[in-house]
């Protein structure tokens, strides 16, 4: 394995006809960076990489820890790529939409476009008193309307929680 465990792509990486600017998240089971695309066009993209799975190896290819391991990341990489083709299908202003998704480097990955803003988590943490009923109400508008797209289709969000939730523009408080 090599020593270069679950770092991130570094900035310059060439993925496909991505070029990586720097790394935007991380969590338990993704990387997000924030990438150039052959038009300098800015977009996320979000990297498989589930870090008690898999390690980074040279070439920004992944390794497994364990082979004991590789069904689990073989379901955890079908579900990743799932999530990925369900939400390219949708086009609404408050769904994040996928351009495209592949594998490569054994793992996976989806190009989205690039938001900047807080999440709903941020910003409450830093208001200094209780949203007003205005504010709350300019939030719901679009999230219910979200959801309305998504249950019409028979899908079901399992994870909208504050920290999920990206403001932008005029919701920012």
């Amino acid at each position: 394995m090599s020593s270069q465990a679950n770092q991130p792509l570094p900035e310059g990486f060439q993925l496909e006809n991505y070029r990586i600017l720097r790394l935007l998240s991380s969590g338990g089971f993704s990387f997000v960076y924030l990438a150039h695309d052959e038009k300098e066009t800015p977009v996320a993209i979000k990297e498989y990489l589930p870090t008690s799975l898999v390690v980074r190896g040279t070439g920004g290819q992944i390794e497994l820890r364990s082979s004991a391991q590789s069904d689990t990341f073989e379901l955890g990489r079908r579900s990743f790529l799932n999530e990925a083709r369900l939400l390219a299908r949708f086009d609404h202003p408050s769904l994040v939409k996928v351009y495209r998704f592949w594998e490569a480097n054994q793992t996976a990955y989806m190009v989205m476009p690039y938001y900047e803003g807080i999440t709903l988590r941020e910003a409450r943490r830093d208001m200094g008193k209780p949203p007003s009923e205005a504010w709350l109400r300019s939030l719901l508008g679009p999230l219910l309307g979200a959801l309305d797209v998504l249950h019409r289709a028979q899908v079901y969000h399992r994870d909208i929680a504050p920290d999920n939730i990206l403001l932008l523009g005029p919701n920012k408080p």
